[in-house]
């Protein structure tokens, strides 16, 4: 799905814009936006939002969310020949989760200083030690995907 190793496609464009309004209502609803679309190359298997302040779960992270309904919905957790594509780097927890779903390819927009574990702090999911390895592609949209999160930040601190 990309043109080049680590360079978007117009799929990987495409299912970023749709992960970034579903973060946008995510933000709107109360929850940090954040939000993850799981596909491959012909359709949507499963999309998530943060859900931590609603559910009242910590591991309620839109990568999480979204490989709940992808198991679901595909009789399988194991995710092979899919694509994630989130609005911001995954923590540690979710980096090793799209590792033990074997997904393809993770697709993220802003960076994530204090917790990103694909490029900024670690490199999970490309870390061979580990079963399994896939493809990171950063940065996809990048400017949006940060002004949603600082929006969101500077709109709680001022109430």
């Amino acid at each position: 799905m990309t043109d080049d190793a680590g360079t978007p496609s117009p799929r990987d464009i495409e299912m970023m814009e749709h992960a970034i309004e579903l973060a946008g209502a995510a933000g709107r609803d109360g929850e940090i936006p954040v939000a993850a679309v799981i596909y491959d190359d012909t359709r949507i298997i499963a999309t998530g939002s943060n859900r931590r302040e609603h559910d009242h779960d910590p591991t309620a992270h839109a990568e999480i969310v979204a490989l709940r309904e992808a198991g679901l919905r595909t009789g399988s957790w194991r995710l092979e020949h899919c694509s994630m594509a989130v609005t911001l780097e995954p923590c540690p927890m979710c980096a090793g989760a799209l590792v033990n779903a074997r997904l393809d390819r993770v697709v993220f927009g802003a960076w994530d200083e204090k917790a990103g574990a694909c490029e900024t702090l670690y490199m999970i999911p490309e870390d061979e030690r580990l079963n399994h390895t896939l493809e990171v592609v950063g940065g996809v949209l990048e400017p949006r995907c940060a002004q949603l999160l600082s929006s969101f930040f500077e709109a709680r601190r001022k109430r």
